[in-house]
């Protein structure tokens, strides 16, 4: 079965950016210490990273990222989603207007314009398709923004949050709940390495 998984670093005072993040200063001021634990050594890092992106079966992430990661500066050969892990899932962007041009031709893209709703519907297509060819269960995993997630949370429309609780306190940048309506989760799993605490909940 397709889950819809939201998955995201946090600092320990709840934001996923430090201060002041743009295309230049993706994570913003500090916020590279967010994703410390992917590039551990730690044995236990390495396990939950490949384990987490072997079940990718298609990515979501908001335009902002989009702008990042395929921006001069952003993902490559060994900088990415599961670089070096797996094989590359299908990757759905929620945005206003698609991009004139994008310099990631190796990946493969789609962008709605619809919202989210119909962005992880795509991704459910994408990701039961590849389950099919796999003969094995992919997930739909939104990697963020925080917005993104957000909204998705709200609309309903997540499974499982996952969250990689990095050692730092920001003091400000991108909450990851500001203002979110309650929400009741079970926890159901907590694993401690030396980079960061790894969380996941079913959403009910």
């Amino acid at each position: 079965m397709t889950r819809i998984i939201a998955d995201i670093s946090v600092s320990l005072d709840g934001f996923v950016t430090g201060p002041d993040p743009g295309p230049d200063n993706g994570l913003g001021t500090g916020g590279e210490a967010l994703h410390t634990w992917a590039f551990s050594d730690d044995p236990e890092d390495r396990r939950l990273l490949r384990e987490g992106t072997a079940r990718s079966g298609a990515v979501v992430l908001g335009r902002r990222l989009f702008d990042i990661v395929d921006g001069p500066g952003g993902w490559d050969d060994t900088t990415g989603y599961g670089a070096g892990e797996v094989g590359k899932p299908s990757f759905v962007v929620v945005t206003g207007t698609p991009p004139e041009a994008v310099r990631l031709t190796n990946l493969d893209w789609t962008f709605v314009t619809t919202g989210v709703a119909d962005a992880v519907a795509a991704a459910r297509e994408r990701a039961e398709a590849a389950s099919a060819a796999s003969g094995r269960d992919l997930d739909v995993v939104l990697m963020g923004g925080g917005a993104l997630i957000g909204s998705a949370l709200d609309a309903g429309l997540v499974d499982v949050l996952a969250l990689h609780l990095a050692p730092v306190v920001l003091g400000s940048g991108t909450p990851l709940f500001p203002g979110r309506a309650p929400q009741s989760l079970v926890q159901r799993t907590v694993t401690p390495t030396s980079t960061a605490t790894h969380l996941t909940y079913d959403v009910l």
